[in-house]
């Protein structure tokens, strides 16, 4: 399996700082002995933990007024595949792409051989019919899925449909429907008839999925409509589930609920009734921001996981999500931005994974909220650091990726390979 650094450059990074880490495992082993938990036994569920990278992630974006490009910008999916190598040769933790098409379409068959070459495998497609390709038929200013238009609204099941058809080359197992429609103004759409039309042709795109396949369907309060959203929130997002059959769940990207929303108890709902499909992780400050995961809320990010770790450890029948990072960066290396946000992912499964169930049941009935919820605390205030440092030495990754990264010259070296993007344009890519 090739390597886009090299691995000489890993292992020297990694002698620097082995013996320190472990030292900090072997305390940090002993601090858990003494609540009870194996160690060894939390690197080895951390160390098979894994999130998707998303191919748009690699490159910089922008705000709604203006896009700054950085240096080594990836110019096609191939050299975004060879961008999301180094994340997966340093933390380990992201053994698969997530694709959008049209962003990334080319012919499958060298697609998924570019991917081979570094062990790369496929997550979820994404399709988009919330801009228009420079060859497309019919413009998606005011809608897609749900146009008035039956014209448009088959260009869109075609396109999703399309992108089925490359998945199933690739070996992807999923498709993710995100959809911008909606409307800016009060009476500018009739919102029953909006949603009957969506439902139709979700159900055209539902019929194409292959046995093994699911269909995650995505849910935003707002952006690019600003005064409706065909579908606007989970309860939509859960009803349309329902309707489409066993292969439709719902995916919950952690940026796209109003302000205060409890998300962890929306996840904890979702996996009751069997439709949890799977994540979207970023973070947010305001509103759909995608910022890096845990760099604004990581407790929130924490409760996620710690409902996530309770269906786990329950067996809860039909519990597989599916977990991708989806994220604008606009001031930071995308690839450091990306391996910080995997390994924050990683830290809150670890963190969840360290919580005392029994005592926390215990509290619960006996309905003590403040032992009940110092239970999560302690979980959550241990640091897991040397626990995912040594996953990723043992797997062959670096003790200190974005050390190591920085060390390797490789953002110099693409930059000077791929060249510059102008600037001036708006949106987030």
């Amino acid at each position: 399996m090739e390597t886009m650094i090299a691995a000489d450059a890993v292992e020297q990074s990694n002698a620097e700082r082995e013996n320190n880490l472990r030292a900090d495992y072997a305390a940090l082993g002993e601090q858990l002995d003494r609540r009870g938990i194996a160690i060894d036994a939390i690197l080895e569920k951390v160390g098979a933990f894994g999130v998707a990278i998303p191919s748009w992630g690699v490159g910089t974006g922008g705000t709604r007024f203006a896009r700054f490009p950085g240096g080594g910008e990836p110019r096609d999916v191939f050299d975004k595949i060879e961008d999301c190598a180094v994340i997966a040769q340093l933390t380990r933790a992201t053994p698969t792409v997530s694709l959008h098409i049209p962003w990334d379409k080319a012919d499958p068959k060298r697609i998924k051989q570019a991917a081979s070459r570094f062990g790369l495998g496929f997550d979820a497609m994404n399709s988009n019919t919330f801009s228009d390709a420079a060859d497309q038929k019919h413009s998606y200013k005011y809608g897609s899925l749900s146009h008035a238009d039956a014209a448009v609204r088959r260009q869109a099941v075609e396109h999703n449909v399309e992108c089925v058809g490359i998945g199933r080359e690739l070996g992807s197992k999923a498709l993710t429907v995100w959809i911008g429609d909606g409307s800016n103004f009060p009476g500018q759409v009739n919102f029953a008839k909006a949603f009957r039309r969506y439902l139709d042709s979700m159900h055209e795109i539902y019929a194409a999925l292959p046995d093994d396949w699911r269909l995650f369907t995505e849910h935003k309060m707002y952006e690019p409509a600003f005064y409706s959203t065909v579908v606007q929130d989970w309860g939509t997002n859960y009803l349309i589930a329902k309707e489409l059959g066993p292969k439709a769940f719902c995916l919950v990207d952690l940026g796209h609920h109003a302000p205060n929303v409890n998300i962890e108890m929306i996840v904890s709902r979702l996996i009751q009734f069997g439709k949890l499909g799977g994540f979207h992780f970023n973070d947010s400050k305001y509103g759909d921001d995608d910022l890096d995961a845990g760099s604004i809320d990581p407790y929130r990010l924490f409760l996620v996981f710690n409902e996530l770790v309770d269906a786990e450890l329950a067996g809860a029948e039909g519990f597989n999500p599916a977990h991708m990072l989806d994220q604008s960066h606009n001031v930071t290396d995308p690839i450091e931005s990306l391996m910080l946000s995997a390994v924050e992912v990683q830290r809150a499964y670890a963190q969840a994974l360290l919580v005392d169930r029994k005592a926390l049941e215990a509290h619960q009935d006996d309905n003590d909220a403040l032992m009940a919820t110092q239970t999560l605390k302690a979980a959550y205030r241990t640091d897991v650091e040397p626990i995912l440092a040594m996953s990723r030495l043992k797997s062959g990754g670096a003790i200190d990726p974005v050390a190591t990264y920085r060390a390797s010259g490789y953002r110099a070296r693409v930059a000077a390979e791929r060249p510059a993007v102008s600037g001036g344009g708006g949106g987030i890519i």
